[in-house]
């Protein structure tokens, strides 16, 4: 089974795409799904808790992610700790879903697959591109957060030039090009990998 990782900058429609790649039989691993649900794990939240402190997780046990994204945004050593804390039972949590897959491909959806050296992990990279003005309007209304805020987050990634770049398959998701027959024409070439 083919690995194949799809990434995009924030707003451009990873989530649509891989909705469709699904209607066509293919499973993604979405792994900002996978990374929250790495964050409740007894061994990960005791690391957080000694590295920050109770504030960082609410009473009732659930992640105060306000808070913790306050303190990676701000101090690189903090981000770099979680990184290395998750990033390697991410990759675990991945070979294992890959191993009940049956498909001849399978995605591995993650906006920072080239920032976070993933990319070496898959055969092939497709990039969702929207442009920078349609990601932004996306994300306040998706996340109901301010201008500032997507704009913090958006420097964070790479510019979408470098990662097109990088990719093997580029989607265009403006609203002018269709996005089905895209992902139908890059299914097809995937199948025969």
């Amino acid at each position: 089974m083919k690995r194949i990782g799809i990434t995009g900058n924030i707003g451009s429609g990873k989530s649509l795409v891989c909705k469709i790649f699904n209607h066509l039989g293919i499973n993604t691993f979405f792994s900002d799904e996978e990374t929250k649900k790495l964050y409740l794990l007894p061994d990960i939240k005791e690391q957080i808790l000694n590295y920050f402190n109770d504030e960082v997780y609410f009473k009732d046990g659930s992640l105060n992610k306000k808070l913790l994204s306050y303190h990676l945004f701000r101090n690189h050593k903090a981000l770099q700790f979680i990184e290395e804390i998750l990033y390697p039972k991410l990759n675990a949590t991945f070979d294992k879903w890959c191993e009940r897959q049956t498909t001849n491909y399978v995605l591995f959806e993650s906006a920072i697959l080239f920032e976070k050296k993933f990319s070496d992990q898959f055969e092939k990279i497709i990039f969702v591109s929207a442009p920078e003005d349609i990601r932004l309007q996306r994300t306040m209304l998706r996340d109901r957060c301010n201008e500032e805020n997507v704009r913090a987050r958006m420097r964070l990634q790479w510019d979408e030039d470098t990662k097109k770049a990088e990719s093997d398959f580029i989607i265009f998701n403006d609203g002018d090009k269709m996005l089905i027959p895209q992902v139908l024409e890059i299914h097809k070439i995937l199948q025969t990998l």
